[in-house]
């Protein structure tokens, strides 16, 4: 049977298919999607559960004319499929291949670059109000999860879209998931719809009816309109009438006519804003994926066959052991993630202390003012976050933590290059704008046995704390099985050297003591410093040894431009002669790609700092052989 995907170069070879063709193109995009994601690593069970969505929406509208948006932006992979980069799918997230969230340079019909939750109204909203005062005519559509739809901006989007009565179409696609089930008033009202037996009971007992009426015109319609007259009596749609939009739905999100049907009517809507509720299973399609959604949210590239799993734990996995003992040992522990439980490792946390793990669904604002609430209390907070998601709370921290001077510890996950998420998931950042906050200590250790010591430092220190950990697994340092705190604002000396030091923070530490041995070879002693802290800084261990080697190297998985370097500059600016040079993220977004590459394309890795170092201070190549 010829491929009816290959025939797709567009959304307007959508148009014509019949209905066996459609059924056979939503079968072969999930065996694409399986296929392609399997090998590459990516997100899985969000894009197999809107494969009907996406093809009716492609139907019932005219991109790029109509603008779709799509909120994350994870679940934009059939998207892609259908507008033109079906032969490119391959290449989906890897080195110089296409991303896994909407790119507007990839092509026009990627509006908005996204890769964080909640923001597709507010986009949408903005768009259809240019739209309006350029007098145009298109529609604009906002397709949001129920995950995506605890989150704290889409409800104010909402409330501005519904005072405006703005022509704008929200696509609610609820499969009462985020990455973990959705949490909160919200989704237990959507699950009350999804699991109503009198909603499925009524839709199919008039399912049966209706095919046996009359099929004259009069008798169809009264049909159609006794069946959206039961469900209105059994759904509730106050809510979103209240907030000024037309409420269409629920509707059976695997039915493309249905779907399609809904799209169209709500098109034909032009008083207010219109809500099309679309009720979807995540992961279907594919039996493992249905069975365990949360395994299957997101995937990891396959390995090569010769390929062995290292022995260490990931620095996730470090994180939710500790987080273990500390609970155990220490009542006033608790924990909050951000509809995270699986990706921060809380998970395993949360059977063990069911009470005292708060997930507040995808609010990163609300998690830190929680915090702050309850350590005004006598608790001790820890807020695990990823470092692209923590900085959505920024006022959060300075304002209701750092200001109040309250104990609350930031876990952050995915501190410096992620990977194949790319640009809106590098957690380039955070050690800059953490910086900024008064009375906040921010560290990041280079191990995972630092890890666990930092984490215990931090409940015990008393104040606000900031522990900044990488993605994957860390050098496979072996952990001590006490705990012990770490001094404040004390970093290590590793290695003495006195023709250079090199001053690494976190992650930096291992490829820096690598870069030193390569430089061996070459007859240099170059130091290295554990730096640990960036606030305080170890200011005396970094003037001591650089008034030894005049000669410094700062390395950091972080922005150059307020990052750990920065710091490291301005505290040595006390002393002329010691030359500084830093080392760290360039002033842009990263692309997507592997840790590795990247690491190694931004010098951040072992060869790449010796080079670094030898470019910097040109004059330790003509140095004397030791």
């Amino acid at each position: 049977m010829a491929s009816v995907l290959d025939r797709i170069s567009g959304p307007q070879d959508l148009k014509g298919l019949t209905s066996p063709e459609l059924a056979q193109l939503a079968r072969e995009v999930r065996e694409r999607l399986v296929s392609t994601v399997s090998a590459n690593g990516g997100h899985l069970a969000s894009n197999l559960g809107g494969v009907e969505l996406t093809i009716a929406l492609h139907r019932a509208f005219r991109s790029p004319e109509d603008k779709i948006l799509w909120d994350v932006g994870h679940q934009c992979y059939v998207h892609k499929l259908l507008t033109g980069r079906n032969q490119s799918f391959a290449s989906l997230r890897q080195w110089g291949g296409i991303s896994g969230f909407p790119e507007p340079q990839e092509s026009p019909h990627d509006i908005v670059a996204v890769g964080h939750a909640s923001t597709s109204i507010s986009s949408a909203l903005g768009l259809a109000l240019a739209r309006d005062l350029a007098g145009a005519k298109h529609h604009v559509v906002a397709v949001i999860g129920d995950g995506a739809l605890t989150g704290g901006q889409a409800f104010e989007a909402l409330n501005h879209a519904g005072h405006l009565g703005t022509r704008l179409i929200v696509v609610l696609n609820d499969n009462a998931m985020a990455i973990s089930p959705s949490v909160g008033a919200l989704a237990h009202s959507l699950n009350r719809i999804r699991l109503s037996p009198s909603y499925h009971e009524a839709k199919e007992g008039l399912g049966k009816l209706l095919p046996r009426l009359p099929l004259g015109g009069p008798f169809w319609s009264l049909s159609k309109r006794l069946k959206k007259g039961v469900k209105g009596l059994i759904v509730p749609t106050m809510l979103f009438e209240e907030l000024g939009f037309d409420y269409i739905g629920p509707i059976d999100g695997h039915d493309i006519d249905e779907v399609e049907e809904a799209l169209l009517q709500a098109q034909r809507l032009v008083r207010r804003p219109a809500l099309v509720h679309v009720l979807t299973q995540k992961g279907k399609g594919y039996t493992q994926a249905e069975r365990d959604p949360v395994a299957y949210h997101g995937l990891s590239p396959t390995r090569p066959a010769q390929a062995t799993e290292p022995d260490s734990p990931t620095y996730t996995q470090v994180f939710a052991q500790t987080m273990a003992r500390l609970m155990a040992a220490e009542p006033k522990v608790v924990a909050i993630t951000a509809a995270m439980p699986e990706g921060t490792g809380l998970s395993q946390v949360i059977t063990r202390f069911p009470s005292r793990v708060f997930d507040v669904g995808i609010c990163e604002p609300h998690a830190v003012t929680l915090a702050a609430g309850l350590a005004s209390q006598g608790l001790i907070p820890v807020v695990a976050i990823y470092s692209t998601f923590l900085q959505r709370a920024f006022d959060q921290i300075l304002q209701d933590v750092c200001l109040q001077e309250l104990p609350v510890v930031f876990a952050i996950d995915r501190g410096g290059l992620v990977g194949e998420d790319g640009k809106t998931h590098q957690g380039s950042f955070d050690l800059s704008y953490l910086g900024l906050a008064p009375n906040l200590v921010v560290a990041a250790p280079a191990d995972e046995n630092e890890l666990q010591h930092l984490l215990y430092t931090a409940v015990k220190a008393g104040k606000p704390m900031a522990v900044r950990y990488p993605r994957g697994r860390g050098p496979g340092r072996a952990r001590e099985p006490a705990f012990r705190e770490l001094p404040i604002g004390q970093g290590v000396m590793v290695k003495p050297g006195p023709d250079a030091t090199i001053v690494a923070l976190g992650s930096a530490v291992a490829p820096s003591l690598e870069a030193s041995r390569l430089l061996e070879g070459r007859g240099l002693r170059c130091g290295v410093i554990n730096a640990r802290y960036v606030k305080p800084l170890d200011t005396e261990l970094i003037l001591r040894e650089g008034a030894v080697s005049r000669r410094v190297l700062t390395v950091e998985e972080n922005v150059l431009l307020g990052g750990f370097g920065s710091v490291v500059r301005a505290a040595l600016a006390v002393c002329p002669g010691i030359r500084v040079e830093c080392l760290g993220l360039p002033d842009k977004f990263i692309e997507h790609g592997p840790q590795g590459l990247l690491r190694a394309k931004y010098s951040l890795d072992g060869p790449g700092i010796a080079r670094r170092l030898l470019v910097g201070f040109p004059e330790l190549e003509r140095l004397p052989l030791s």
